[in-house]
């Protein structure tokens, strides 16, 4: 059996942790171990969803290699498939790790993220594994005008903020999923 590196994306508030605490319970109701990461960026030690669903999670850095990670952990206990969430964050080498994950353990990888940011600037794991993963996946989510979301603005006092920072952690109102057309008009009223 062909094991997959997987790369499920949509735009902010979708239900991409959600879908991964799932899928993690999925596997575990068949017995089956599964092993959730999280970047440190993000959180520590636990994916929570919106709707407030939540497991442990080994939160890891952009300095971590996540090949001994993930080997020294199934090294313990055999792991069936890891989960990443918020994998946008992961850097191009720790992509490249993983996949070596795959293809040497035989261990299915399936990771969660954004494409881009509020900008539409790639995030650099989103790119990589754009380019290399074996199944790529959108969970789709829908503009206030019924269209397909493939877009976040950020907003900041209500405003919508067209520069900042890539990575801003903060509470989910300050995003919201547009599709392009109303995304690229948000972000030209203020330019």
């Amino acid at each position: 059996m062909q094991m997959v590196l997987t790369f499920v994306y949509s735009a902010m508030n979708a239900g991409k942790s959600t879908a991964l605490l799932q899928i993690s319970h999925n596997y575990r109701e068949r017995g089956m171990k599964t092993q959730l990461f999280i970047p440190s960026v993000i959180g520590v030690n636990r994916i929570v969803s919106r709707i407030g669903i939540e497991s442990e999670a080994v939160s890891f850095t952009s300095a971590d290699d996540m090949f001994d990670i993930i080997n020294t952990l199934h090294n313990q206990t055999a792991i069936d498939c890891v989960l990443i969430d918020e994998a946008q964050f992961m850097r191009q080498s720790q992509v490249h790790q993983i996949a070596h994950i795959v293809d040497t353990l035989h261990i299915p990888i399936i990771c969660y993220g954004l494409r881009t940011d509020f900008r539409g600037v790639p995030f650099e794991g989103s790119i990589t594994l754009l380019s290399i993963a074996d199944v790529i996946h959108e969970i789709k989510t829908v503009c206030r005008c019924g269209e397909n979301a493939t877009m976040t603005i950020r907003t900041q006092n209500g405003k919508v903020s067209s520069s900042g920072e890539q990575v801003l952690v903060g509470d989910n109102n300050m995003y919201e999923s547009m599709c392009r057309m109303h995304w690229r008009e948000a972000l030209t009223r203020v330019n």
